[in-house]
């Protein structure tokens, strides 16, 4: 049912004839959608786990490209115009980052031709390619890791997840600050105040100041800031105890973390990445992965999204490996 919510959220931003012909594929499909895509003159396609299919002007799934409902300058025109309207007054600057967040947390993804001004992008015109990508919140989805990150005194463990994209990292770091926010009953764990840095406006999905995921009661959301600002804006403003951050890629990211810590502030965060050595590879991490990172996350879609391929410590000992725990755990 949320997923049929987060068609019709989407929907709303998607010329009048798209729309219809998305609300006409079936609840068992559109279930399993991640992404919708427009392409000028290319095929309406749906997107999922591995999986991704032309539509037809019924609605229907089809094999045959000539089949396929093929997109039209119109469509794309109008669903720029839509897009704009809604974020009229700050469209030219999120577009600088190629995509428009909406309510519901989902992203519009927008490509065409780049307009730079001093080397820097300006601008996207000649739109061209629009991903609609559908924000998932699911309550429960830390229940296997949450453990492992708590220690014998009841704090949490420095953490980062690594995931290729669209794996589930976002969503996974979500349910965790959920948890840790609300606390943990079953593992007497009380709740923290928690610093959510959200620069992409994912993971709380605010909306008019609003979160629209559940981040828990005692999270303080500082969205669309960079995260690397946004982390001393937390410590020096709202007195975390935990700081939350998605995708950090930047040395200056790895400088605010490292203050954090020092600062005796813990730290959760993900990173683009496909295994643990993935971790001691990137150049803006080596300064700080052996100094913070006490837990460390690996996901996959071996299973699925959200897979979780293993739990290390930061001797990259294994604890949980596969959906099976390997290191039992003492609280």
């Amino acid at each position: 049912m949320k997923n049929i919510k987060a068609i019709e959220e989407i929907t709303n931003f998607m010329p009048p004839n798209i729309s219809f012909i998305i609300n006409r594929i079936t609840k068992d499909i559109i279930y399993k959608t991640e992404e919708i895509r427009l392409r000028l003159g290319r095929p309406l396609m749906i997107c999922g786990d591995g999986w991704d299919y032309f539509i037809n002007k019924y609605g229907q799934p089809v094999t045959d490209i000539d089949y396929s409902y093929f997109i039209t300058k119109n469509d794309i025109s109008s669903a720029s115009e839509i897009i704009q309207s809604f974020s009229a007054y700050s469209f030219n600057e999120e577009l600088r980052n190629g995509y428009i967040t909406i309510p519901g947390g989902h992203r519009i993804g927008i490509t065409g031709k780049t307009v730079l001004e001093n080397e820097n992008i300006k601008t996207i015109k000649d739109i061209s390619f629009i991903n609609y990508r559908i924000a998932r919140s699911i309550l429960g989805v830390a229940d296997k890791v949450i453990k492992y990150i708590i220690d014998e005194d009841l704090n949490i463990f420095n953490t980062i997840i690594i995931s290729p994209p669209q794996c589930g990292k976002t969503t996974l770091i979500r349910d965790m600050v959920r948890q840790l926010s609300n606390g943990i009953q079953g593992l007497r764990f009380k709740g923290k105040k928690i610093g959510l840095i959200d620069e992409r406006s994912e993971i709380a999905a605010c909306f008019m100041g609003k979160p629209r995921n559940d981040v828990g009661y005692r999270t303080d959301v500082l969205d669309a800031c960079p995260k690397a600002k946004g982390i001393i804006i937390m410590i020096r403003s709202m007195s975390p105890e935990i700081i939350a951050t998605d995708e950090i890629g930047k040395v200056e990211d790895a400088d605010a973390l490292l203050e954090a810590v020092n600062a005796g502030v813990k730290v959760i965060s993900t990173i683009h990445g496909k295994d643990i050595d993935d971790l001691y590879k990137k150049a803006e991490l080596k300064k700080v992965h052996n100094n913070i990172f006490e837990r460390i996350i690996v996901l996959d879609r071996s299973q699925g999204v959200g897979t979780i391929k293993g739990v290390y410590d930061n001797d990259k000992n294994v604890l949980f490996k596969n959906n099976y725990e390997v290191k039992e755990k003492c609280l």
